[in-house]
């Protein structure tokens, strides 16, 4: 689901509510999010942050997948970051 096709301008804590009611992971390039998760404690199933530049957009997706194939399931309940040339990943708190 593309949150702007359905809810336009939703505030980023409507977002998180919503992928965790609905128990959906969370693909951003908003770096926002990280803060609502681990400053403010918010809970949602997961996040995928993309922290690839512009420029190299066309990786965006080949990437995805890769990440998808190494982590799997496990991408919920975590915080991943994927980057051209690396993943990161730490573990949420449970909702």
């Amino acid at each position: 689901m593309y949150i702007t096709d359905v809810e336009p301008r939703a505030p980023d804590t409507e977002v998180m509510n919503r992928a965790a009611r609905e128990q959906r992971l969370l693909l951003t390039e908003d770096k926002d999010f990280g803060d609502l998760v681990f400053r403010d404690a918010r809970p949602v199933p997961g996040i995928v942050l993309m922290r690839i530049d512009a420029s190299h957009r066309l990786q965006k997706g080949p990437r995805v997948l890769a990440a998808i194939e190494l982590f799997g399931q496990d991408l919920f309940g975590h915080y991943t970051v994927v980057e051209s040339a690396r993943f990161r990943s730490r573990p949420l708190r449970s909702l």
